[in-house]
């Protein structure tokens, strides 16, 4: 087969998920053999969807969607399926083929080495960390060794040892891959083409080039678009001015008028749809609880995760109001674990003061009903003050309009979970903020707004995070490694 092969061909695709709700429009594409392309889009615009489209699990309104023909095709998804959290390693893994694998052991034992991931093959997946997870689904997709590999957001949840894995690993396969991810250098690295999916033109703009240069270009292209916009608003009013002062005079001078108006009608045509898609989050704030002192966290011991077992160890860390705890360790250690310990009820060795609100940011959203729309969650977060109005004016604030309040949580994109998530936090005025990889999913735009919010609260905090530029904008007092211990 020749490199240059399209193996995958969008040609005037238009798809919605519901009526009047599109997320494509005439999108065409293509995807050659053996390279290595990036999704690029705004939370929400609908690249999972693509992946979707492409894997046969949608189909389009109109246009055509043409996959080569006998091209295996496998998904690294975001999360793990909830109905999946109950299976044991094997039992994942066997899911990903048609057929019965009778030597899936050794296949998953060299699957595991590649994203280097340890685990017993019977351990049920929802005792896994976060990183883990993240692990097992890259893995999931490598054991099916396909000839298009479709990875959505990989690095979330990665530390820095399994990003470099990863990064390996797709620099060195020799088949075709298209990722989406928010992590710039992470895309940098390998990424010979990018597919810019508008979320206000619902097309897909096709280019070709490294991701900083791709990024540029974007930047420059979206710059001229404003300066032309200026000339011809500039022109518009000069013509306006003249158009106007001709009709009042009269006689023929009103058809010069009237010509006039149709050249600027014309001339207003032609100014750009100025894309919005460096739109960001506004500045918001994460109010404290105002009623509390003193000592608001207590840990005089942590379980530790060695050979997949936990084990106890002591520790001496005391929080007090406006002061930060910063967790960090190996994939698998137990940080996870023991957030969600101290935000459900302390066990032995953890103590939460009592009568203290926390705002728990989870990494897979559990702590969302996926059931519930965006207007009931951020409705019940809300302090019994609060009014309809302000609520809604506040969801504006996180790119969450009227639309999206009246949609389900479980049908949001990741990243549209997270803004909704870090919504009902700054709603709820807590007193402890327990952040578990608050930068997963989340737009690179946005992270400095959220920084800046996390970084100002008042009130006590604990988090845990593997971006590096991310931790470097939060003011930290302590940090445990539980590695370490």
């Amino acid at each position: 087969m020749q490199g240059n092969e399209a193996v995958v061909k969008f040609k005037e695709v238009f798809f919605e998920w519901s009526l009047n709700k599109p997320i494509l429009k005439e999108a065409s594409f293509t995807v050659r053999r053996n390279s290595k392309i990036t999704l690029m889009g705004q939370n929400g615009a609908g690249k999972s969807t693509i992946f979707q489209l492409i894997t046969g699990q949608a189909s389009p309104d109109a246009g055509s969607v043409s996959i080569n023909q006998d091209l295996t095709i496998a998904t690294a998804k975001q999360v793990i399926p909830r109905e999946d959290l109950d299976l044991t390693i094997t039992e994942f893994f066997a899911k990903c083929f048609a057929e019965k694998i009778y030597n899936i052991d050794k296949r998953i034992d060299d699957v595991l080495a590649i994203t280097n991931l340890t685990s017993p093959h019977n351990r049920i997946i929802k005792n896994l960390s976060g990183g883990q997870q993240a692990r097992l689904l890259l893995s999931s997709a490598l054991i099916q060794d396909p000839d298009l590999l479709l990875l959505d957001e990989p690095t979330n949840n990665l530390d820095k040892a399994g990003i470099a894995h990863l990064t390996k690993f797709i620099m060195e396969y020799p088949k075709t891959c298209i990722v989406i991810s928010h992590d710039a250098d992470f895309l940098n690295t390998f990424t010979q083409g990018v597919l810019y999916l508008d979320i206000f033109s619902k097309k897909v703009e096709q280019y070709t080039g490294d991701y900083f240069s791709v990024a540029k270009e974007i930047k420059a292209r979206l710059e001229r678009e404003r300066m032309t916009n200026v000339r011809l608003e500039r022109d518009i009013t000069h013509r306006k001015e003249q158009a106007n002062f001709f009709a009042q005079k009269g006689g023929h001078l009103r058809d010069v008028a009237s010509n006039m108006r149709k050249e600027i009608a014309k001339l207003e045509g032609e100014i750009v749809d100025l894309r919005r898609e460096d739109k960001t989050i506004k500045k918001f704030t994460i109010p404290s609880q105002e009623d509390i002192g003193g000592v608001i966290l207590q840990l005089n011991s942590v379980a530790v995760a060695v050979n997949h077992k936990f084990v106890n160890k002591k520790v001496d860390v005391t929080l007090n109001k406006r002061e930060r705890l910063l967790l960090v360790g190996p994939n698998g250690i137990g940080k996870t674990t023991l957030l969600e310990k101290l935000a459900l009820g302390a066990a032995q060795g953890e103590r939460v003061k009592e009568g203290v609100k926390i705002g728990y940011y989870r990494q897979d959203f559990s702590t969302l009903d996926f059931n519930a729309t965006v207007y009931e969650t951020l409705s019940e977060a809300m302090a019994s003050d609060g009014t309809e109005q302000s609520m809604r004016a506040h969801a504006a604030g996180f790119l969450l309009d009227n639309e999206i309040l009246k949609a389900k949580i479980g049908s949001l994109s990741e990243g549209q979970k997270g803004l909704v998530a870090f919504a009902a936090i700054a709603l709820e005025k807590p007193g402890l903020l327990i952040l578990d990889e608050p930068t997963n999913h989340i737009n690179f735009r946005h992270i400095p707004v959220i920084a800046k919010a996390i970084n100002d609260f008042e009130g006590a905090m604990i988090l845990v995070s593997h971006s590096k530029d991310f931790v470097e904008k939060i003011r930290v007092d302590t940090t445990l490694d539980l590695g370490a211990l």
